[in-house]
């Protein structure tokens, strides 16, 4: 597991990721000292449709000041996000040290770092006392993880009774063959793909209850579609997630629309009550 956990963190590794955001917001311009969530959204929300899903799962329920931790945190755009927009007091955790370092940083940028908070550890193995959380979010991240089960047990673990999952993330449908690389994976060797049946089944056994779940897979496509044909007609921007994919980036978010468009992938965001 040790392994497995370096060849996904150097998966993600960009070096100095914070450094060549300044850079990138000096070139655009920004005064570092007025740096606003809007400037950083495209690149601290590395999921499909970026920061608008996050405000659409967000909606779900009533997160008014509650306590969240985000499971797979990256660069801590939802976290600042609830923060800002909804009094929560949030906890980022991630795999990658480059991201929390990176998540801390931007969160003292722009002024969160009072209600924000970033840890590096594991997401089968959260260093959290039960019972801790009154929302846990988690998006785009369980592909990398190989046991499900202990995945979602310590979700369940240090959420409060009737505390909620809140997710968003990508399924396979049936036994497919995936081409890589995709955005979380350079390689088979550090892909897990699971099946809605089986996240369905776990979820079930582990005593969640469905509140609601959305297929958001047209809408991942018809955003990759618009990404690719811009990136085409004038190449990466400034600040995207391009910054994080470096030059693989085209051929991951192809990869990935084109398996979308396939339904060979599916999307899907929901929410369960425990």
């Amino acid at each position: 597991m040790e392994n497995l956990n370096k060849a996904i963190e150097n998966h993600y590794l960009k070096e100095d990721l914070f450094e060549d955001i300044i850079g990138r917001l000096e070139e655009q311009g920004v005064d570092l000292d007025k740096v606003q969530r809007v400037h950083i959204s495209d690149v601290d929300e590395f999921h499909v449709r970026g920061a608008i899903v996050s405000k659409e799962l967000a909606s779900s329920i009533n997160m008014k000041g509650l306590h969240v931790l985000d499971v797979g945190c990256g660069l801590g755009g939802p976290c600042r996000m609830l923060a800002d927009e909804y009094d929560c007091i949030s906890t980022g955790i991630d795999l990658s040290n480059e991201y929390i370092r990176t998540a801390t940083k931007l969160s003292k940028l722009v002024k969160l770092d009072d209600k924000t908070s970033f840890i590096k550890g594991d997401a089968v193995n959260l260093p959290f006392e039960d019972n801790t959380f009154d929302v846990v979010w988690t998006q785009h991240v369980q592909m990398n993880i190989p046991d499900k089960n202990k995945f979602y047990s310590e979700i369940k673990r240090v959420l409060k009774k009737n505390g909620h999952l809140l997710y968003y993330d990508i399924f396979k449908k049936g036994d497919i063959e995936v081409t890589y690389p995709m955005p979380w994976a350079s390689n088979s060797s550090q892909s897990f793909l699971f099946s809605l049946e089986n996240k369905n089944q776990i979820l079930s056994n582990l005593g969640f209850s469905k509140v609601q779940t959305e297929n958001q897979t047209k809408k991942g496509v018809d955003f990759f579609e618009t990404l690719v044909a811009k990136l085409k007609e004038v190449g990466p921007p400034k600040m995207g997630l391009n910054v994080l994919m470096g030059e693989t980036t085209k051929q991951k978010l192809v990869n990935l629309m084109n398996h979308l468009k396939e339904e060979k992938l599916v999307l899907q965001s929901g929410t369960y009550k425990y």
